[in-house]
């Protein structure tokens, strides 16, 4: 149950951080740098964000310094993560899956990616590094 708590507050702090920088990014750096250059400055905010949201739900939940524990908060968190973002992207853009992939950008769409695989895994990174 805790891995559980753990995933959704992890999932909770990060999506609502993506939101908040979001809700900048859209109306105020899109229409002036471009959809690329807005999403690649937002990119090293929302590691801060991820970093952070892991250490604080590492440290609110106690979990156990185990690599299945921290991959079990850490892949749940990124699967409410992309149904959120999935979900509101279909819905909100009237658009189908493969649109949506499409109409993203190469190059912010790789760093997204890499992102995604650091999201879901620095429940075990930040463990690792208070072993250190």
């Amino acid at each position: 149950m805790r891995v559980l708590k753990a995933g959704a507050s992890y999932f909770g702090l990060v999506f609502g951080a993506g939101f908040a920088l979001g809700s900048v990014r859209v109306p105020f750096l899109v229409p002036r740098l471009g959809e690329r250059a807005a999403e690649l400055i937002e990119m090293p905010l929302m590691l801060v964000a991820i970093v952070l949201a892991a250490r604080c739900v590492v440290r609110r939940f106690a979990l156990p310094p185990t690599l299945g524990v921290r991959l079990s908060v850490g892949f749940l968190a990124l699967a409410l993560l992309l149904a959120a973002e999935l979900g509101l992207a279909l819905l909100l853009g009237n658009r189908s899956l493969a649109q949506y992939i499409a109409s993203r950008d190469p190059v912010s769409g790789a760093v997204y990616l890499v992102m995604l695989g650091i999201f879901a895994l620095m429940p075990v990174m930040v463990a690792r590094r208070a072993r250190s």
